[in-house]
């Protein structure tokens, strides 16, 4: 089968590549993979800052594909299903354990970047039907991560949610705020990139390269008061403005790490306010499965900028790199 390697912590390293077709053992399926889409952990893993990978390896955590081969022992599916892997096969539910995450697609396992790859079938999700294979493969990281992030407050009518950039993340997060009735703040340093997130329901917008101290003007906006969730995506960088921008008994749900992962803060808004600092690690399969019905049944499409050709490994992971030029999420298509 065709696939592309990368044979070093290097984003020059894409190598295409013939391997030996996998074949499904018992609780396993074959899949037939047609797309994937780009995190910042798969750049983080291309240029070496993400312990545990060891090269030569597939990449790519996410992507969406077809059913082609059932081993045995499996049911519940048929050979043509279009389906979704989940990033950590091991986790089908509960809490986070070190087994649950050991095995990561794209780091310890072969990711989605060649024809076939084979995964545990209890690791896999129904594509929602009104999705084609590149939007589902936008799912397993991003639309888990926000659909744990959303479910990580009590986010309702008259709750206010305060999403940071247009990343994959943030703009799920922004769909599934608005389907469960809130106001969500979006900030960004683009005011084309706003205009887009105001049409896809964003409420408030800022600009934080016009407007530096962004989490004045959100208890601004929000006359003092703050907002009941922040889906803090930035890191070190924002981490400080995020806890200040926060209602009293509000939550942070820290997820992303491209503006670094040290931070030095002052405890006592956290005290002060009984502040819930959340950590995610994206989530399980059993997330995976009800982020998707979610999906469907608010017929949310995820945002794709822009779809490469597999041929084109380099280029993309190059532009998801080069940061801020995206709005929603880069896409390889097999």
């Amino acid at each position: 089968m065709k696939a592309i390697q990368l044979t070093a912590p290097s984003l020059t390293a894409f190598r295409p590549t013939e391997l030996p077709q996998p074949q499904a053992g018992r609780g396993e399926v074959l899949l037939r993979l047609r797309a994937a889409t780009l995190n910042f952990l798969d750049v983080a893993i291309a240029t070496g800052n993400f312990a545990g990978a060891a090269f030569p390896l597939i990449p790519v955590a996410d992507g969406a594909g077809e059913v082609a081969a059932l081993g045995d022992g499996v049911s519940g599916l048929t050979v043509g299903d279009r389906v979704i892997p989940h990033f950590m096969p091991n986790w089908q539910g509960g809490a986070i354990t070190p087994h649950n995450v050991g095995a990561m697609r794209g780091v310890t396992l072969p990711g989605s970047l060649a024809e076939y790859v084979v995964v545990p079938a209890a690791s896999l999700v129904a594509l929602p039907a009104h999705l084609d294979f590149v939007q589902g493969a936008a799912l397993p990281i991003a639309a888990t991560t926000a659909w744990n992030a959303v479910r990580s407050a009590p986010v309702r009518p008259g709750s206010v949610v305060l999403l940071l950039g247009t990343g994959g993340v943030s703009l799920f997060a922004l769909q599934f705020a608005k389907a469960s009735g809130a106001t969500v703040i979006l900030a960004s340093s683009s005011d084309d990139k706003l205009e887009r997130a105001r049409q896809l329901g964003a409420d408030h917008l800022i600009n934080y390269r016009a407007t530096p101290a962004w989490d004045g003007e959100v208890l601004k906006l929000t006359g003092g008061r703050g907002a009941d969730l922040v889906v803090e995506t930035v890191g070190g960088a924002t981490i400080v403005r995020s806890l200040n921008a926060a209602a009293v008994g509000g939550t942070v749900f820290t997820v992303g790490f491209v503006g670094g992962t040290a931070a030095s803060i002052d405890l006592l808004p956290v005290i002060v306010k009984a502040l819930r600092i959340v950590g995610n690690n994206t989530g399980c399969v059993a997330d995976l499965a009800q982020a998707a019905q979610a999906i469907a049944a608010h017929g949310i499409v995820p945002v794709i900028d822009r779809v490469f050709s597999i041929d084109d490994t380099a280029e993309a992971y190059a532009q998801l790199a080069a940061g801020g030029r995206h709005f929603g999420k880069l896409a390889i298509a097999h």
